[in-house]
């Protein structure tokens, strides 16, 4: 998840749910928040099975930060889970060589690249989505270091709920549709 910085990040709030004759109730609203307050990295590791979930900041995305991550990873995954397969995109560091020497030190992980431009493919996309929201929504953030601890407590809040993480759309029950006009008889 990256690039993030130290700003405000919009909420979903109402400042005034109920309208009033001279406005209706709306919104709470942000000023433009500039300032370069800090900015960094988190790599995240992800179990789509048990829905456990593995993050850690860093200040950029270097290769250094990648392999120090994925040994962060390697201790995480259990020992006796044969096969790790890594779904990655293509950033430069995902494929330098410090990483194919970690892949041949580590012979269990497997990396698997995404094509380009399908994100929608990698299962912790969502995921992070739902970590965005419980870590950044709707709060203020001065330092770096702010939104590492918000993470880290939206990790360890996701991880005591966790569930199995189901890929796809959200499920919605539409009621069955009944034949229009143009229905054959007898065919369902």
């Amino acid at each position: 998840m990256g690039p993030e910085a130290a700003k405000s990040f919009p909420g979903q709030e109402v400042i005034d749910p109920v309208a009033k004759v001279d406005r209706p109730a709306a919104r709470a609203r942000q000023a433009a928040d500039y300032g370069r307050r800090g900015k960094g990295y988190v790599f995240g590791a992800f179990r789509p099975a048990t829905g456990e979930a593995l993050t850690h900041p860093y200040s950029g995305r270097t290769t250094a930060n990648w392999i120090d991550f994925l040994d962060r990873v390697e201790r995480w995954v259990p020992a006796e889970v044969g096969t790790v397969y890594a779904v990655l995109d293509n950033l430069p560091a995902h494929r330098g060589t410090d990483a194919r020497l970690f892949s041949l030190v580590h012979p269990r992980w497997e990396f698997v690249f995404q094509p380009t431009y399908a994100a929608y493919l990698n299962l912790i996309e969502p995921w992070w989505k739902v970590l965005r929201s419980l870590a950044l929504k709707g709060r203020r953030f001065e330092t770096w270091q702010e939104i590492e601890t918000a993470v880290e407590k939206a990790t360890a809040y996701w991880n005591a709920h966790r569930h199995p993480f189901v890929w796809g759309r959200r499920r919605r029950h539409r009621p069955k549709r009944s034949p229009g006009v143009a229905a054959v008889p007898g065919v369902r």
